[in-house]
């Protein structure tokens, strides 16, 4: 029976299954019953196909509406369900076990039985992404759609936030640090990651801390101390696997990190969970973005190459990074190779103690002082410049893919048609055999076949240029969306310090507690500015790179378009 209901965010559809829906939009659903996490229903333009159950609410008479919440839909707090397999193969996942034996079905690949759904997750299945309120992306855009024709695959823009951390304070904590007001709002990220009870003294100190993260002043203020051990690793050979006798497939990618002595082969979904435990973890560091899932065509090859060049970019911005790169579970990712260590070290790293506010107490930060109206204004700064940098990323990213559009539409049809009209030229010179100059009929013809070849060079340029300007666009726009929330925790540790120095100063807070919040405040400070300067570091070398290679091969390109036209002009040379 068809059920009325109301978009609650806005989504773009990527393929001709999905349907676009807006913001309070008028939908008709129906069926209750969702596929993985996906409604089918008609928007209010008459278009039928699926969209997110999450992003919607259903209508009931005489009842409260509110979301839907089904297997694959973001649940509270932007937990995840389960997810929507395009090939119509997966099912909602069953709860996570502890038990089931694994085996190797390559060496350094890993599957495990049924009954765990680390085996269920399927590599290609769409995560629906849970959308900033209003259905806005970064700093209030809307998510962006990159969706072009041709070779290279739609994008949907929309980035999977944190998820919900548990609170690290206890009863009796609580009670001593109640002095300053906490948040009303519990739900907001200074809360949920348990910023807020660190710096009101309610994380209580580990017995041992086997992990420590060092920040050291540099010539641009706070960073973090470099991994002594750098490495890189590379992601090669995507390669079609299958399993449960072909009813299953999936894509295996080569890792090989320089430190290890064998590569190891590791699924979409291994990736899926150790950016997962990233998140997790890593309170105040801007985990960059997996590239996104899609619902079809995931053994498409345009599409597995991409993802395998952002794949790259991604492990490249890791293993870059002087603290993820040091992570006990991405070493254990990348190095693994017996299934049962395999299992044994991913429990280890979900058992995890040092997440969150925890992960607060791995910090040695310098003995330098610091102003916090200094460290304030500094952030602020950085908070103007990381709104204006995702504006001119979204403004770049839409000409790019505009121009994209162009190249495999436009420009080839354009050139096409020109060709096709030298070639009518020619056709019709030879219509009066004594007066036709066979010489000239055939330069004209082969200036034709040039130019439907300069359309279909201007088709397959973006593979060159293009793709890896928006791979490397799409990258930061995800690490810049991690930034508001990030900047979000320092702004409440700034205000709690000023409450409780006002506390203090009216003589109902104790001066040694107003400065130990005020302490705690300066490790979120120094972490925040480490992790702005890596920002920078990475930005200049990214930047530098892309707008090389994109340079290059725009004269590469014109070079051989100047050649192939050079070429046809000498043959009017002897007429």
């Amino acid at each position: 029976m068809a059920l009325k209901g109301r978009a609650l965010y806005d989504f773009r559809s990527e393929n001709k299954e999905e349907i676009t829906i807006h913001q309070d939009e008028d939908l008709v659903i129906f069926s209750e019953t969702s596929l993985d996490g996906w409604l089918q229903g008609q928007n209010s333009r008459g278009e039928t196909g699926l969209f997110p159950a999450s992003y919607v609410e259903i209508i009931r008479c005489g009842a409260s509406s509110s979301p839907a919440n089904y297997p694959g839909s973001p649940g509270p707090l932007g937990t995840q369900v389960s997810s929507y397999d395009g090939s119509g193969s997966g099912a909602a996942s069953p709860p996570r076990s502890a038990g089931g034996s694994g085996f190797l079905s390559h060496q350094g690949s890993f599957e495990e039985d049924d009954d765990d759904d680390w085996d269920d997750w399927d590599d290609g299945c769409t995560v629906v992404e849970e959308p900033r309120a209003g259905g806005l992306g970064t700093n209030g855009h809307p998510p962006l759609n990159l969706s072009y024709p041709g070779a290279y695959p739609s994008q949907h823009m929309a980035f999977r936030p944190k998820p919900a951390l548990e609170r690290q304070d206890s009863l009796a904590s609580a009670k001593r640090g109640s002095v300053v007001g906490r948040n009303l709002n519990r739900f907001s990220c200074f809360v949920r990651s348990g910023v807020e009870a660190f710096i009101l003294g309610d994380v209580p100190m580990m017995a041992k801390i086997a992990e420590t993260y060092s920040i050291e002043m540099g010539p641009r203020g706070p960073q973090w101390k470099a991994n002594p051990h750098p490495f890189a690793c590379s992601v090669e050979d995507p390669t079609k696997q299958t399993k449960f006798k072909g009813i299953k497939s999936y894509i295996s990618y080569k890792l090989t990190p320089t430190h290890a002595s064998s590569p190891v082969y590791r699924r979409y979904k291994h990736f899926d969970w150790l950016y997962n435990r990233l998140l997790h973890k890593f309170t105040v560091i801007s985990v960059p973005h997996l590239p996104e899932k899609q619902a079809t065509g995931r053994f498409e090859e345009d599409f597995i190459e991409k993802r395998k060049r952002r794949l790259i970019l991604w492990m490249d911005h890791m293993t870059s990074h002087p603290v993820l790169s040091q992570y006990e579970g991405f070493q254990h990712f990348l190095s693994c190779l017996d299934a049962k260590q395999w299992k044994m070290g991913k429990r280890r790293a979900e058992k995890d103690e040092m997440v969150g506010a925890s992960f607060l107490l791995t910090f040695q930060i310098p003995t330098e002082h610091q102003d916090l109206q200094d460290v304030e204004d500094r952030v602020d700064t950085f908070k103007a410049f990381s709104k204006k940098m995702d504006d001119s990323v979204l403004q770049l990213s839409t000409v790019a893919s505009e121009l994209v559009r162009k190249h495999v539409g436009g420009f080839r049809k354009e050139f096409q048609k020109l060709g096709n009209a030298f070639q009518a030229i020619s056709h019709a010179f030879q219509m009066d055999p004594p007066f036709s100059s066979e010489a000239l009929n055939s330069a004209i013809s082969h200036t034709g076949r040039t130019y439907e070849a300069v359309g279909e060079m201007f088709a397959e340029q973006p593979k060159n240029d293009l793709f890896q300007m928006l791979d490397t666009l799409s990258l930061y726009q995800g690490l810049l969306s991690n930034f508001p929330d990030i900047i979000h925790l320092q702004k409440g540790a700034f205000a709690k310090v000023k409450e409780s120095q006002r506390m203090s100063d009216e003589g109902r807070m104790a001066q040694d507690e107003a400065d130990g919040i005020r302490r705690r405040c300066r490790v979120v400070g120094f972490a925040l500015q480490a992790e702005m300067n890596h920002f920078h570091q990475r930005r200049e070398l990214d930047f530098k790179h892309m707008m090389q290679n994109y340079l290059r091969q725009q004269i590469l390109f014109y070079q051989r378009v100047g050649q192939q036209l050079e070429k046809t002009l000498r043959m009017y040379d002897n007429l």
